[in-house]
């Protein structure tokens, strides 16, 4: 590929010209700020030790029949996320993104594939986020009762992570008083109700439409999203097929791009500060 350093003032000078920002991210956005990498296997046992011990992938964890079978495993497993995501500190590159979207004439919009609700812990507009996957900050029914998403709140999950068991109280339906699980599609997930997605989703085509129609430039910065589960990157290129769009794509690893995007190939922190510095 083309000299990095090139690519990065190509990248500056795409921003800083933008009418728009459009921001995409994948679970690679919040390695910075110290959350775990799941990627593969050996990621995902490195974080979780007690599910290498019962030889679980990520995807046999990430399904719902747990919440029927085994629910203080399935509680263990979220409930750990949640606390872990209610204790992380977003990183800067959050807040100088932020910081830029706002300048800009027709704003930004934030499009991503994680649950962990960083965007909003610093300070994205929650009316300007769609979460793909749904938010661990969400719960709904595990029957479910009705289609009701309300919010965690002030409540945590107790986890006893050596025994990997939640212990105590499990989240209920705030309706009917059964188990309630996290708003998030799982694995093979028939039950997750995704009317607050599709509601954000309706947003940001209404968004993406008006910038379009303004012929207004758009900045796509796209960070940390993978090969694995490519609905971020596919987000990203659709929008990037706007008349007026350039996508810059910001990954490590998976660092392709299409014809006339710029890819980066650095961790989101260090591609947002080198682009923005």
């Amino acid at each position: 590929m083309e000299n990095i350093e090139e690519n990065i003032k190509l990248a500056a000078e795409v921003v800083k010209n933008a009418d728009a920002l459009f921001i995409t991210a994948g679970a690679g956005m919040g390695v910075d700020s110290g959350l775990p990498d799941f990627r593969g296997n050996s990621g995902f046992w490195k974080a979780y030790p007690p599910i290498a011990k019962l030889g679980k992938s990520f995807s046999e964890m990430a399904d719902p029949v747990w919440f029927h079978k085994q629910p203080e495993i399935a509680w263990a497993f979220y409930g750990h996320r949640l606390n872990l995501y209610l204790e992380t500190i977003p990183h800067e590159g959050f807040s100088r993104l932020l910081e830029l979207g706002k300048k800009k004439q027709h704003g930004y919009f934030v499009f991503t594939s994680n649950v962990d609700g960083q965007f909003q812990k610093a300070g994205f507009d929650d009316a300007l986020i769609e979460e793909c996957h749904g938010s661990i900050h969400h719960l709904q029914c595990t029957e479910p009762c009705s289609n009701d998403i309300w919010e965690v709140g002030e409540q945590t999950v107790n986890v006893d992570i050596e025994a990997f068991v939640a212990t105590g109280k499990l989240p209920k339906c705030r309706n009917c008083g059964k188990l309630a699980r996290p708003n998030i599609l799982m694995f093979g997930d028939w039950n997750w109700i995704s009317n607050r997605t599709g509601e954000q989703g309706q947003r940001l085509q209404t968004w993406l439409q008006r910038v379009n129609d303004a012929n207004a430039k758009l900045a796509i910065i796209e960070m940390g999203a993978g090969l694995a589960v490519p609905t971020v990157r596919l987000t990203s290129q659709r929008a990037g097929n706007s008349i007026n769009a350039t996508l810059i794509r910001i990954n490590p690893r998976d660092y392709d791009v299409p014809q006339g995007a710029i890819g980066i190939p650095l961790g989101a922190k260090e591609g947002v500060d080198r682009i923005l510095s």
